[in-house]
């Protein structure tokens, strides 16, 4: 099965075979993952996989809040910030398991960490806002 994965701001498809794992193809990341970005080459039957770790929050102006929502489901393992600290652009945020994986979310852009709407051990929906930062 082939997935792409997002991690440190690049994109990686890889493909997944009797418990090994072949990195196929490396991509930049351009922007975060609202979208899915460009294959080079498509592969119509090939399953793709959430983006991990990848930011989910929308490009925001200077100045203002940028939410970030939990792109996929699963358990919230460690909340890596407290509200009203500086953080900067992909510093860990959050660490969000899903399928026996961990999963870093990272924070989209430099800023200070605003309202923080999960805990260590909740459980979350794709879609489900996890952190603000402002």
């Amino acid at each position: 099965m082939l997935y792409r994965v997002s991690l440190n701001g690049k994109i990686y498809e890889v493909e997944v075979e009797k418990g090994e794992a072949v990195i196929q193809a490396e991509f930049d990341a351009a922007q975060p993952q609202a979208n899915a970005a460009p294959a080079p080459q498509a592969q119509a039957a090939a399953p793709v996989a959430p983006q991990a770790a990848a930011p989910q929050a929308a490009p925001a102006a200077a100045g203002s809040a940028a939410a970030i929502n939990a792109p996929m489901p699963g358990n919230i393992n460690a909340v890596k910030v407290t509200s009203g600290q500086a953080v900067k652009k992909g510093e860990v945020l959050i660490i969000l398991e899903a399928m026996k994986m961990e999963n870093e979310i990272v924070a989209p852009k430099d800023g200070k960490i605003g309202q923080i709407f999960v805990q260590k051990g909740a459980t979350v929906e794709t879609g489900t806002p996890l952190i603000e930062v402002l």
